[in-house]
């Protein structure tokens, strides 16, 4: 079975990072824009991870210009307005296509885990995915999700895998 574990991604540096290294930790996966409407949701998936850090939990965040072109900046821009603006300091990943046949290797396991309404295609900025502890996808989020109505659902799975 294919997990998070099994994926590698660019870092804003130009690093490759095995993802294996969250492994045990719950993860939210978005695919985010620095010039979309949704883009304020950057202040809410920081608050996420301020609040639920510390418990085992990250946001992942993997910038994407397929939609509009809402991301044209290098990802040295991505990095500097994310930490200026939003004050993110959860990681943040290279530059991503999320569809067709360019599209990221984790993005095309998660769409085949979690179909959205349009069926594998992710619509926007700012889909987001919820990835148990055990690398397994929980639950897929369409942009209009907020960050803070994901969190009942990040606290109850976190109290169903407690790392004691």
């Amino acid at each position: 079975m294919t997990t998070l574990a099994d994926f590698t991604a660019t870092t804003l540096g130009g690093q490759q990072q095995p993802l294996s290294s969250y492994a045990g930790q719950l993860v939210l996966v978005v695919n985010t824009a620095s010039q979309c409407g949704f883009t304020p949701q950057f202040a809410g998936l920081q608050e996420l991870q301020d609040t639920f850090g510390d418990r085992g939990f990250t946001v992942l965040g993997f910038p994407c210009n397929q939609f509009g072109a809402q991301e044209p900046g290098t990802e040295a821009e991505i990095g500097a307005f994310c930490a200026r603006n939003y004050g993110v300091g959860f990681p943040m990943f290279a530059k991503v296509d999320v569809n067709g046949s360019t599209a990221h290797p984790l993005f095309r396991w998660l769409t085949h885990a979690r179909p959205g309404l349009l069926g594998r295609k992710i619509r926007w900025n700012f889909t987001k995915f919820l990835i148990d502890r055990d690398g397994t996808v929980l639950a897929r989020y369409g942009s209009s999700t907020t960050p803070a109505s994901i969190a009942p659902r990040i606290e109850a799975a976190l109290a169903e895998h407690r790392l004691d």
